[in-house]
């Protein structure tokens, strides 16, 4: 198979990845025809999927800028995936030029293609590192460099959590980085849920199916496991809801109802 120029040495080109398959279904052209045929195949069961994506970024850049108003100027963006238009960093430094984002994911390829976007911004970094092992995430050098823990700090866990199962304790890894952080803080979050999607659930498992046949297990989780996340910070109003209802800047009326599946929130840790 033929390797592009953007694609890191020793990266296995036979097995998709969800940081692509996510690119994919965003337009992007950091992907291969594996992601591609996996991603078509998740659409056959769930074809709104790109749209829910959609409203993944566009909730993300919302919560970007409610953290900049709310004085924050330090991101901690973990399983960030392949910079695509309208990134963390291109939202914060917009709003404020002092802000600073680490961005943290485990995909080879979305490590190395954020590195060449972020070359030349010395605010902004990339660490090869895991959310599953938070205390490697929070020595790792680049985010050391760029965020000061003794400040608050909004954390982005977008469309992460629901790729770490239960057994890894998702809970916990959470919690320590919670434990890490200032008052004042934020947790910016989204998660896939059963709940909302407008297909009967047996239809949508086809596509929870897929993940799990490439061996990235989407989890499903309940508006009340996804609530437990925020142990310890206070829910932002409107709280916990759809992706589009949160502090809203179009009318909800236009919104594709795929875009309605799942959850979003902030908290504030107090």
């Amino acid at each position: 198979m033929e390797r592009p120029a953007w694609a890191p040495q020793g990266i296995d080109l036979t097995v998709p990845s969800v940081s692509r398959i996510y690119d994919f279904y965003l337009g992007g052209s950091h992907n291969f025809e594996v992601d591609r045929q996996a991603a078509r195949k998740a659409m056959e069961f769930m074809p709104g999927l790109p749209k829910i994506m959609q409203a993944n970024r566009a909730f993300m850049r919302r919560a970007v800028r409610f953290a900049v108003g709310e004085g924050i100027t330090q991101f901690l963006d973990i399983g960030s995936g392949i910079p695509t238009f309208g990134n963390v960093h291109e939202v914060a430094q917009a709003a404020s030029p002092e802000a600073r984002v680490a961005y943290v994911d485990h995909d080879p390829v979305a490590v190395a293609h954020s590195q060449a976007v972020l070359a030349g911004n010395d605010r902004a970094g990339i660490a090869a590192a895991d959310l599953r092992k938070p205390q490697d995430i929070l020595n790792s050098p680049v985010v050391t460099d760029l965020i000061d823990l003794g400040k608050p700090v909004a954390l982005l866990l977008v469309a992460v959590l629901h790729f770490v199962e239960d057994a890894d304790d998702p809970q916990a890894a959470v919690a320590t980085l919670r434990d890490a952080f200032a008052p004042g803080s934020l947790l910016v979050l989204t998660h896939a849920s059963y709940e909302g999607i407008p297909l009967p659930e047996q239809q949508a498992g086809g596509t929870v199916d897929v993940y799990k046949n490439i061996k990235n297990p989407l989890i499903m989780r309940s508006r009340d496991e996804v609530t437990r996340f925020f142990e310890g910070y206070e829910m932002v109003d409107p709280g916990l809801v759809a992706m589009p209802e949160w502090r809203p800047e179009t009318p909800l009326a236009q919104e594709d109802p795929f875009a309605f599946s799942g959850f979003a929130g902030v908290g504030r840790k107090a």
